[in-house]
């Protein structure tokens, strides 16, 4: 892709959901998150490329100690399909014994999020629970009935880009959340 289609991309989507009301919902999912872990001393996990603009806005609405790190697992890539998952990175920080909140742009398919989660279970965690800027609704899920524990906004099944979402590997930092025309 390159620059003028990428402008295209942007001029011919839908915008779905506002930049305003991502920021409302960020902050809704801050207060349910710290109810459930502000004496938890939880280790937050950014999924890397996506989680990263949902994880710097929700943090700083985060005010309990908490450790943050991240992790790099992907399935795209730049592609608009995955294949196998390609472990990138993994936590640094020891998650034995410790309540572990992944944080990413979406719940689609769920392949990338049920393997961290395993993961995380694999290395000791004593809790395991996710958080996503935004869910697809469709029955594909990898596990049958697989929701994620917070939620900021539910979307149909479109192709999606912005607040993290990418689409070709541009528009993660377009304002709102669109859908690609015809996608």
């Amino acid at each position: 892709m390159n620059i003028e289609e990428a402008g295209t991309v942007l001029s011919d989507a839908d915008l779905l959901v506002t930049e305003a009301e991502v920021e409302a919902s960020i902050a809704r999912m801050a207060g349910e998150i710290t109810n459930k872990f502000a004496k938890a001393n939880p280790i937050l996990i950014c999924v890397m490329n996506g989680g990263l603009i949902f994880s710097g806005q929700l943090l700083t609405k985060l005010v309990f100690p908490l450790e943050v790190d991240y992790i790099h697992a992907t399935r795209y890539g730049h592609e608009t399909s995955g294949a196998g998952l390609n472990w990138l990175v993994k936590p640094q920080l020891e998650l034995k014994g410790r309540t572990v909140l992944l944080l990413d742009d979406i719940l689609d398919e769920g392949v990338t999020l049920a393997a961290i989660a395993d993961y995380c279970r694999q290395q000791g965690a004593a809790e395991v629970s996710m958080a996503v800027l935004v869910e697809k609704l469709h029955q594909r899920k990898v596990k049958p009935g697989m929701r994620a524990d917070f939620t900021g906004i539910e979307i149909g099944d479109r192709f999606l880009f912005g607040y993290g979402l990418d689409y070709k590997g541009y528009w993660r930092n377009a304002p709102g959340i669109y859908a690609v025309k015809g996608l």
